[in-house]
């Protein structure tokens, strides 16, 4: 544990202006109010906040989050209140250590609910003051070094998991990717030990046969720049256990493939001496081709510049090498909290360079203050955190950053939400193209906009950015409200007709008060955007009303009978017959939407199927629909497969055979096309579910005679 003058001395050697005497007051009140608090490996509490705070040293920020540090538990754990750290060491302080208080009063209903609703305030709380997450991720860290302390095993998972999928890459998004690493790799050793200890037994081995690599090619590098006159600086290192995994997992490689194991960081004066070191290196050792970016032209969001190269260097090792200046360093050490290096303090926080590099910090702020539920807000932030970027320009040259898979949706939403809202259109480098089209980097994209428009629901299914998919969602329910009214009400009347009761606006106003509705229009937009079913207004207003056997209507063609209740439409089945759209074969395990058919009925399609696209700007005929398969009475469905075979002897014996095996009937095959080679066959068949039929392709797909598997889908 540090002691008080150490942890003094770390920030008065980075910040001889520090307030020494402030931080020595807050070290003295912590151990005070703490006193004989234990943590679970038995240490003083108070070590907790000590070591929480040299964290932050590390980060050299500035007084108040050191001091912030010290105090983070106070309120929480102790009897210390808002107004006593107020009186005691300001205002400022104060409210850093309330935007770190943990959330434990919250009552939340599940698990999910609660880790989202926690992030979703611990985001609000940040967006005021950026340091509240600074001191988060370092109390988070030093949770993680003591975790095996805790001797619950469930609760070691739990803080693993949320530490990986929350805070890991929250620290690489604001650009801290050394406590990023130190993070995944903690929580790697307790969510997979075995793995992490087979890849540092095969990393020891490695090591004693290729020695000190590290040094011999660190010093070579450096050798070779200054040969040139450069004035730089070599730094080495063996990349983390995680980070390596994490690649030989997604390349599917060994240890001995892995191309940067080692990591250089050549740090030199200024830009141009950036590029020299570049060709330098690549003069003395072959480059590896596809493996150059220039981070300096185009930064990624959260800052970070350099230049990556990866070369066959000295002693014929691959080698990662990151070229750089001094500032470029600092922040890719350092990230956000490299903010407080090169200003004076927070007050600068409005700079324009600070305010566009997290800007994506504002997104989630926009997010959250237009009521997405706790779940709808995690979605979002973990699309942001998890996926790869693409670079894109407006027309006037404005540069867009959005995760791989991102649509020309997506682009018009992180412009700007009206422009989403109105978007009808796109052209990419100039040529109309659809807008489910995923964009690449460099491309050009213009919207076309008409303030008649309106967000389509089909959109959801194929934006990649939470801010897109929010403000798709937020769009929709205030459109919505009087259509699903008018709805609503034709919903009620059919089933108080059914049920042969009055259903008239007088009989209707008692239901208002038990179900916490202010008045028709409310109760009626319940029950057509499926809150309410008819079935619950109905029982409220004549409790001794039993709802009827079939509430799920026949659906036609779900299963052998054809006579299955496999789909409920959420409190809008009244008096509506409710059947597959055809030759969609929607499976359980999939998304299905339903689409009003005047006069037809509901008609259900898959969430992903082209043919929505003719509905995209009736969203009143969009209804919420979902699987309802009793488990005890397994049923099948229709399916349908096209299957390529190669055109020889005992094809479709095999074939047959083996969807036989897989628990299938075959009710139907057709030959759709023969050449000399192959042959296409059309394969209607009966399975349980989408995981039945897809275990069946993936079969299929390896028999020796099968060229091609697919679902066809108009």
């Amino acid at each position: 544990m540090l002691r008080q003058y150490e942890l003094v001395d770390r920030v008065l050697g980075y910040d001889p202006k520090a307030d020494e005497a402030l931080i020595n007051r807050a070290y003295v009140y912590a151990m005070k109010q703490h006193g004989s608090q234990k943590r679970a490996s038995g240490d003083p509490y108070f070590s907790h906040p000590i070591e929480v705070a040299g964290i932050l040293t590390d980060l050299k920020l500035d007084t108040a989050t050191i001091v912030t540090a010290l105090l983070h538990d106070t309120i929480e754990d102790t009897g210390s209140t808002m107004d006593e750290l107020t009186k005691l060491f300001g205002s400022q302080v104060a409210g850093l250590v309330d935007g770190v208080t943990k959330l434990t009063r919250i009552e939340l209903t599940s698990e999910r609910s609660k880790q989202a609703e926690n992030f979703r305030k611990f985001l609000l709380a940040m967006s005021n003051d950026i340091r509240v997450l600074l001191v988060k991720l370092a109390d988070r860290l030093h949770n993680m070094r003591t975790l095996h302390f805790i001797s619950s095993a469930e609760k070691r998972q739990r803080i693993a998991l949320e530490t990986m999928e929350i805070y890991a890459p929250l620290a690489g998004r604001m650009g801290i990717q050394e406590i990023r690493e130190e993070l995944e790799d903690l929580a790697f050793k307790e969510l997979n030990p075995e793995a992490r200890e087979a890849l540092i037994k095969r990393l020891n081995e490695f090591r004693e046969a290729s020695g000190d690599s590290v040094k011999k090619i660190a010093k070579e590098i450096q050798a070779k720049l200054e040969e040139t006159g450069l004035s730089c600086e070599v730094l080495g290192r063996e990349k983390r256990p995680y980070s390596m995994w994490r690649k030989m997992e997604r390349r599917a490689i060994s240890l001995e493939q892995l191309s940067d194991i080692f990591g250089f960081r050549v740090i030199v004066d200024d830009v141009p001496d950036c590029y020299t070191a570049v060709g330098v290196l690549h003069t003395n050792w072959r480059m590896v081709p596809g493996r150059f970016k220039d981070y300096i032209s185009t930064p990624k969001a959260n800052g970070y510049r350099s230049i990556h190269t990866t070369m066959i260097g000295p002693e014929k090792k691959r080698a990662e090498v990151q070229v750089r200046t001094r500032k470029m360093h600092e922040i890719a050490e350092y990230g956000i909290a490299a903010h407080w290096i090169y200003k004076e303090g927070p007050g600068a926080d409005a700079s324009g360079e600070f305010a566009a590099t997290f800007h994506w910090l504002r997104q989630l702020i926009e997010m959250l203050e237009h009521g997405a539920s706790p779940e709808e807000f995690l979605e979002h932030t973990k699309l942001q955190m998890y996926s790869d970027q693409v670079f894109c320009f407006s027309p006037k040259g404005l540069l867009i950053t959005l995760p791989r898979g991102a649509t020309p949706i997506d682009f018009a939403y992180a412009v700007h939400t009206d422009i989403g809202d109105t978007c009808v259109g796109c052209k990419i480098n100039g040529r109309h193209m659809p807008l489910r089209t995923k964009l690449e980097n460099g491309d050009e994209v213009e919207i076309i906009r008409s303030q008649a428009q309106r967000p389509s629901p089909a959109w959801e299914a194929f934006v990649a950015t939470g801010k897109a998919r929010s403000a798709i969602r937020r769009s929709i329910r205030a459109t919505k409200q009087a259509e699903f009214s008018r709805l609503g009400r034709q919903i009620l009347k059919g089933a108080f007709e059914a049920a042969g009761k009055d259903g008239s606006d007088t009989i209707l106003e008692r239901a208002l008060g038990p179900l916490r509705k202010s008045d028709l229009d409310e109760l009626m937009a319940a029950v057509g955007d499926g809150t309410l079913s008819a079935h619950q207004v109905l029982q409220t207003v004549y409790p001794a009303e039993q709802p009827k056997n079939g509430r799920k209507r026949p659906v036609r063609g779900n299963g052998k009978d054809g006579n299955d209740s496999a789909v409920r439409v959420t409190g809008r089945a009244a008096g509506l017959v409710i059947s597959f759209a055809p030759e969609m074969f929607p499976l359980p395990g999939e998304r299905i939407v339903g689409i009003m058919m005047p006069g037809e009925g509901i008609t259900i399609y898959p969430i992903d199927a082209p043919a929505l696209e003719e509905f995209d700007g009736e969203t009143m005929r969009w209804i919420d629909a979902t699987w309802d398969i009793d488990p005890e009475h397994p049923q099948t469905f229709p399916a349908r497969l096209r299957v390529t075979a190669k055109n020889e002897v005992g094809s479709l014996g095999h074939i047959a055979t083996l969807i036989a095996d897989y628990g299938s009937n075959i009710s139907n095959l057709s030959l759709a096309q023969r050449d000399m080679d192959f042959y296409d066959i059309q394969i209607d068949l009966d399975v349980r579910d989408l995981k039945h039929l897809t275990r069946i392709m993936s079969a299929l797909n390896g028999l020796s005679c099968v060229n091609t598997v697919i679902r066809p889908r108009r």
